[in-house]
């Protein structure tokens, strides 16, 4: 089991601008609404790393809205232990990780629109992110944005 399985286990994920893979990839992520996807992958980071420098780097997350995939699994998202985080993930039909992204500074995200393979989540505070559920680290026509309004 990974790092990252273990601690959604508890529903908890690290308190930094990234994007988790269930087998234990990471890579950090950053909000840039000039690249063509809206979303810049970053480079890999090693998880077990940064939580040994610093084991309490980490959130609780809730969820606060679902989109029922079937056989295929959920979409969830929601926020983190303080308010300006948000969270989105893919998650199995048992509830294990798929896949997640943190922000710290995204507020909760509390709507999901499905468009085939892509999603769009969009935050309490304006931001919406249009993944591809199947992989969102290749997505090449994800949007992620803030509307203020």
């Amino acid at each position: 089991m990974t790092t990252i399985e273990r601690l959604w286990e508890d529903f908890q994920l690290p308190i930094r601008d990234a994007l988790h893979y269930a087998d234990g990839r990471s890579c950090d992520v950053d909000l840039d609404s000039d690249a063509s996807s809206g979303l810049r992958v970053l480079a890999p980071f090693d998880l077990d790393e940064m939580l040994e420098s610093d084991p309490s780097r980490v959130s609780s997350v809730d969820g606060l809205v679902a989109v029922d995939l079937g056989s295929r699994g959920l979409l969830w998202a929601g926020e983190g232990s303080y308010g300006s985080e948000g969270f989105i993930a893919r998650l199995t039909v048992d509830r294990a990780l798929i896949w997640a992204i943190f922000f710290a500074e995204s507020n909760p995200f509390d709507r999901i629109q499905l468009f085939g393979t892509e999603a769009t989540f969009s935050s309490t505070s304006g931001f919406e992110i249009t993944v591809d559920i199947d992989d969102p680290g290749t997505s090449a026509s994800g949007r992620l944005g803030s509307r203020n309004g």
